[in-house]
């Protein structure tokens, strides 16, 4: 693959580059040169593009897709396909298909299926056998397969000596724990955040103390034990504050945040949409406030699109019995544009490689060519026309976002809209 990119404005605060305007030369999938102006002696193929930004690769530690088992919600291949020209270059895949992805075998065939695709594919094995939250899986084989970290995907682990026991043993060979923030019990047959919302519209509410309790114990288990604990899509204040004291404390431990959780509230749930009916509920301004505060001052390391297609008879049905579930790939980058500068999204959507093992890809002569390409100024409604998923259960549809996605630049690869 050889390429030059015309006019481009670098944002990558850890590039010599950054904020400025340069040509970039991209030969076998390296950058060999970046300077004002390059001439195209070998008649690469050019890019250029209205208003063109570029980025280091985004990455997303949290999406899931249907294949195997509900390819009819989502394939891999389109799912990465989704992720490529939504700009995202790595995305973590929960093991929430059919059947669980819960062995050596499982995470064996996920990897083939995205062999040398664009997007690095990064599976995430299930903590529990089939995620039923009463044995633990094949830990082990699964990193030795390729694992990155280990979650049964919305489920919690309601026995605490059984995430013990998690924690301690991936500790071993430094696996990453994620443990779902929800005590079942206090939750109960809540469909929607428990506030004034839920009782006007008469929906059984989650607490947001179901959510915070859960956290505390799994705080105080990785203080006890050790290891690499993550809280996948927080939702409240002080849950926020309660993974701000554990980081003065010193222990291993993140967090992530589901873009919608920063952008929407319950009053949103007015007209009983489902596509508003997500896992953790949407709560209230004032959480929402404290997420966003999270987000700014580092105590949540990294915001997730929590993309997860449903086919159209999951979602439209009465409230309480639609599953919970938007996509969220294609709009994050717009959404998140329309919370933080453009400098802040770019951070939010680069980060978290680290807690996975993964290099960051400055902008340099010399460096792999993993680049983002956007513009970030354009604005227009989302609608069913922008979404690439096979499903279009879209929280963000009809929303103004700020920002368009042209494509990426990676593994020696381009893939641009057409």
């Amino acid at each position: 693959m050889n390429i030059l990119i015309k006019s481009a404005t670098i944002i990558d605060s850890k590039s010599e580059f950054h904020n400025s305007t340069q040509d970039l030369l991209i030969e076998n999938g390296v950058i060999t040169k970046i300077a004002q102006t390059i001439e195209n002696p070998k008649n690469y193929q050019e890019i250029t593009l209205d208003n063109l930004h570029i980025s280091q690769g985004w990455f997303d530690s949290g999406v899931s897709f249907g294949e195997p088992g509900w390819e009819e919600r989502e394939t891999i291949a389109n799912g990465l396909k989704t992720a490529a020209l939504s700009g995202f270059t790595t995305v973590a895949l929960n093991a929430n298909s059919s059947p669980v992805i819960d062995s050596n075998a499982n995470i064996t065939f996920i990897k083939s299926k995205s062999f040398n695709n664009a997007v690095n594919l990064l599976p995430i094995g299930a903590l529990t056998v089939s995620s039923k939250g009463e044995d633990l899986a094949e830990l082990y084989d699964m990193s030795s397969a390729g694992a990155v970290a280990f979650y049964d995907y919305k489920k919690p682990i309601s026995n605490p000596n059984l995430m013990k026991i998690a924690l301690q043993y991936a500790g071993n060979f430094g696996g990453l724990i994620f443990s779902y923030p929800q005590e079942n019990r206090i939750a109960g047959k809540g469909v929607v955040h428990e506030h004034i919302a839920s009782t006007r519209l008469g929906l059984k509410g989650i607490p947001a103390l179901a959510e915070e309790m859960q956290i505390a114990r799994d705080l105080f288990l990785l203080e006890y034990t050790g290891g690499k604990l993550h809280i996948p899509t927080i939702s409240t204040k002080n849950s926020v504050a309660l993974i701000r004291e554990a980081k003065k404390k010193k222990l291993d431990v993140t967090c992530s945040v589901a873009i919608h959780n920063l952008y929407f509230t319950d009053e949103t749930l007015s007209d009983f949409n489902t596509h508003f009916k997500v896992l953790p509920p949407l709560r209230t301004q004032t959480d929402a406030d404290a997420l966003i505060e999270g987000v700014k001052d580092g105590t949540i390391d990294m915001v997730t699109s929590d993309h997860n297609p449903l086919n159209i008879e999951l979602k439209k049905i009465e409230f309480d019995y639609a599953d919970y579930g938007t996509i969220g790939l294609e709009s994050a980058f717009g959404a998140l544009q329309n919370l933080f500068t453009t400098k802040k999204t770019i951070d939010i959507l680069t980060k978290g490689k680290s807690r996975f093992g993964l290099e960051s890809s400055v902008i340099g002569e010399g460096n792999t060519a993993n680049l983002t390409l956007f513009n970030p100024d354009k604005k227009a409604a989302f609608t069913t026309n922008d979404m690439i998923s096979k499903s279009k259960n879209a929280i963000f549809e009809n929303e103004v976002l700020k920002g368009s996605v042209y494509g990426i630049i990676a593994n020696n690869q381009v893939v641009l809209k057409s």
